[in-house]
């Protein structure tokens, strides 16, 4: 264990364990590093923090050189949420396409290789899996980061899922408590609230975290949103009744409890991340995560020096402050010597073998069924009909069918089409029959069912080309439509290149 810096005072120093801070850049600078000498027992790494695994390597030993306990944490939860491959979309499926399989074995082992690849960059604390029933299909920011609308199914995978993760001596982080799913509002933006009763939670929401319990998981991420049944007053992550109450005491879960990120508007509009900070503290949190905007020293000694004014001023017990900087510590220490899988287990393709089985195929009725269709031989025309990206998933990692199709389909080309741009439905349509000429068309969607525009744009293809490929890679609420529809079950590599697989012919819809 690292000796700490002399002299520092022991709030200062539990108030900067308690915080999971981010940074800029592909080294650690010198005030984190500082910092980890004074206290601070966890780092949290972005997409912007990762350029290849060998620096990812050498960024986690720079940080291991000052504290060798560190818990270095990053939010790979593979499919969409990906920031080992931020640059070029993961080898992983992510939680909707394993939940459409529905194989617990084959969720453990992709989320077994997946710690293993985290473990061999030095990362050990994943802020995975997402155990969020996705009942509300309008959902913004959950979606296929959802198992699904099933909660035994949701339930069954979250537990796989964990045990997989923590197999490879990387901790996972079960979220979002007590459930994200039932929302139409992104926690990002605003505060959402979920209007059911204490039953309802306690069937529903509740029962993929009691898995997630059961089968050990080390850390249980709070989510913020307002649950009436629950706490009229606070959001989870700022409410007593809801992380002590019932995930502490009716629960009984004795982990680490992570907050969501505090700059998230549904905590800093409201409360601010200041004192919303002391008030997750307070209510049970154990680990304040910021850093996904605020990534400077500045906003780590606010943070320190806010828990520690609080403390001194009444605000927020004392014992609870050492109680949650323990707790960190506690699992800095089992991640430090949790077992190790050799390297040699890293290249495997159980990513590509997940994608391949989670693709749902629909092919026009008249066309004589599956066996019927004939794949590509010529290079089509992808027309990608692009939503907004939310935060969480981010703009920057690549996704549809093009890139892979242009691999078995050389000449293949792709265009745009989004209501950024000022496109709508109807026009964005006719664009891509411009641009698509003679070309057989596959149109990419994400979330069809979620965006009007997309829907009428996919009108005017099939209305004048019925033999347009349509690829779904979100969640496949809508009916299927095109002379062949492909669900993928999200955007990960892997999903589109299954999905150009089937279209190319390089493996028959059978398979798939």
């Amino acid at each position: 264990m690292t000796t700490l810096a002399s002299g520092t005072d022991r709030l200062a120093r539990d108030a900067l364990t308690v915080l999971q801070p981010g940074f800029t850049g592909t080294t650690a600078p010198d005030w984190l590093l500082r910092r980890l000498g004074e206290g601070l027992a966890s780092v949290g790494l972005f997409g912007r923090n990762i350029a290849s695994p060998d620096q990812l390597a050498a960024l986690t030993a720079q940080l291991r050189a000052e504290r060798d306990d560190v818990l270095v944490a990053v939010d790979e939860e593979g499919g969409d949420v990906t920031r080992l491959e931020v640059r070029t979309g993961s080898s992983f499926p992510g939680n909707h396409a394993l939940g459409a399989v529905d194989d617990v074995e084959l969720t453990r082992r992709v989320a077994h290789e997946l710690g293993c690849r985290l473990a061999a960059c030095g990362v050990n604390l994943n802020w995975a899996p997402s155990a969020d029933v996705n009942s509300d299909p309008r959902n913004p920011v959950i979606g296929v980061r959802s198992f699904g609308a099933d909660t035994d199914l949701a339930a069954r995978h979250t537990a796989a899922y964990v045990t997989g993760l923590q197999s490879a001596g990387v901790a996972a982080c079960t979220k979002h408590f007590p459930g994200h799913g039932d929302t139409a509002v992104d926690s990002h933006h605003a505060l959402p609230r979920i209007d059911v009763s204490a039953d309802v939670l306690t069937e529903r929401e509740l029962h993929p975290f009691r898995a997630a319990i059961a089968a050990g998981t080390r850390a249980v991420m709070s989510a913020h949103i307002l649950i009436p049944a629950l706490d009229p007053d606070r959001p989870a992550t700022l409410s007593r009744r809801v992380l002590t109450g019932l995930l502490r005491e009716e629960l009984g879960y004795d982990g680490l409890v992570v907050t969501d990120g505090m700059e998230m508007r549904a905590i800093a509009g409201t409360h601010g991340i200041e004192r919303g900070s002391v008030l997750a503290v307070a209510a049970g949190a154990d680990a304040i995560c910021v850093g996904g905007g605020l990534a400077d020293e500045a906003t780590v000694l606010r943070l320190r020096d806010t828990l520690v004014a609080a403390v001194r001023a009444g605000d927020l017990p004392e014992e609870r402050l050492a109680d949650a900087a323990e707790r960190v510590r506690a699992l800095a220490g089992w991640a430090s010597t949790a077992a190790r899988v050799p390297d040699e287990s890293r290249g495997s393709e159980i990513g590509l073998h997940a994608a391949r089985r989670a693709l749902t195929v629909t092919v026009a009725p008249g066309l004589g069924g599956p066996e019927s269709f004939t794949p590509l031989t010529e290079p089509p025309y992808v027309a990608a009909l692009t939503p907004v990206a939310n935060i969480a998933v981010g703009d920057e990692t690549p996704w549809g069918v093009a890139a892979e199709l242009v691999h078995l389909l050389p000449g293949t080309e792709t265009g745009g089409f989004s209501t950024v741009d000022g496109t709508q439905g109807e026009s964005a349509g006719r664009a891509a029959l411009q641009a698509a000429g003679p070309r057989r068309i596959v149109a990419v969607v994400r979330d069809e069912h979620r965006h009007p525009w997309m829907a009428s744009a996919l009108d005017v293809l099939l209305a004048a080309r019925p033999d347009t490929i349509v690829v779904e890679m979100g969640v496949p609420e809508a009916t299927p439509r095109g002379a062949l529809h492909l669900a993928t079950h999200g955007a990960a590599r892997v999903c589109g290149r299954a999905a150009a697989e089937v279209i190319a012919g390089a493996i028959g819809i059978a398979r798939a």
